[in-house]
């Protein structure tokens, strides 16, 4: 369900002057590079709103825990700062949310704006009458408000893939699988076989990387939470751990969500738990995305994980992410133009 006046404005100034004799001269207005980190949000709200319930119920909505990761990490790092404190590279913040309160607004109402004085930009005003009518509204529509976030964070991402991409390993997983994915630059070939490939990005205190394998569809019980379970230990399996003979699997302790969804009229199967090492100790978050390529008639699976065992360096969130945002630049030759 989407907010009654959930709207996009994408604001983008240009001014260009006609000089006479000389029509190849022109000025562009160009925007200023948004500020701040991935998934960093800069609240703009006052004082007493911050300290009532009103700032309990937006930090309760924003800093929830990202689900499924192996320790506790927030959705957004949330900034608060009045709104005489909101001003120079602070407003020109990537991610904004404003809050108002103002007794003449008739109802609780939030409106969306992209690139007001920067870029890529959002920023998010949420008013209302009273604290009450805000908190009311934040309740009912938190799900679209968290939608429009972390969906301008996606966007940033496959920009980035689609600008700064590796052309090697897309070139490989089209020739394996005959689909297309943006892969970012970063990412290295670690192995390949007739019905898998494996590519890692090396930090110096994490390590990110996934893998695509496909086989045969054999009806919809292919698509059961065993089924893709059974096939992702079988993969996994060719992923070697640090000491000899050790390799991924999927953490039993926890079992994983299951759910089902459509992208772009396509179905999808999504995992979302822990892998383990068999045979040493290692392990952290996954997420894999699970469909039907109906033009071969085969299952194939994109599946992304992280380990970052320091706590203190950049989140395992923003690592998670960056592999949940590879599916959006998937394309199966059905859909290509």
């Amino acid at each position: 369900m989407t907010m009654k006046t959930l709207c996009r404005g994408i604001f983008a100034l240009m001014i260009a002057a006609t000089v006479v004799g000389c029509d190849a001269f022109h000025t562009l207005n160009k925007k200023k590079s948004a500020q701040g980190r991935p998934y960093e949000l800069i609240v703009v709200c006052p004082q007493m709103e911050w300290n009532g319930e009103l700032g309990d119920s937006l930090r309760a909505v924003f800093t929830a825990p990202v689900p499924y990761l192996n320790q506790e990490e927030p959705l957004f790092d949330v900034l608060r700062v009045t709104e005489r404190g909101f001003k120079d590279m602070i407003a020109d913040h990537r991610n904004i949310l404003k809050i108002v309160v103002d007794p003449e607004v008739q109802q609780a109402e939030a409106a969306v704006e992209y690139n007001v004085t920067s870029e890529p930009q959002i920023v998010v005003t949420l008013q209302g009458p009273d604290d009450k009518a805000v908190v009311e509204y934040l309740s009912q529509n938190r799900n679209d408000l968290l939608h429009v976030l972390e969906q301008a964070e996606r966007d940033r991402d496959v920009q980035a893939y689609t600008s700064f991409n590796n052309p090697g390993i897309e070139a490989a997983i089209r020739k394996l699988f005959g689909v297309e994915i943006k892969v970012p630059k970063g990412y290295v070939l670690a192995k390949q076989t007739d019905d898998f490939l494996w590519a890692r990005y090396e930090y110096p205190t994490a390590s990110q990387g996934f893998f695509v394998y496909s086989y045969p569809y054999e009806g919809p019980e292919s698509l059961t939470l065993d089924a893709l379970i059974k096939a992702r230990n079988k993969f996994a399996a060719l992923i070697p751990g640090p000491s000899d003979g050790s390799y991924m699997i999927t953490s039993d302790a926890f079992e994983p969500d299951y759910r089902l969804f459509r992208l772009e009229g396509r179905l999808w199967c999504e995992l979302r738990g822990f892998w383990d090492v068999e045979g040493d100790f290692m392990g952290g978050p996954f997420v894999s995305y699970t469909t039907v390529d109906t033009e071969t008639n085969r299952v194939f699976t994109l599946d992304g994980y992280v380990y970052a065992p320091d706590l203190n360096k950049p989140r395992k969130r923003n690592y998670i992410r960056g592999i949940e945002h590879l599916l959006y630049t998937i394309h199966f030759p059905d859909q290509q133009k």
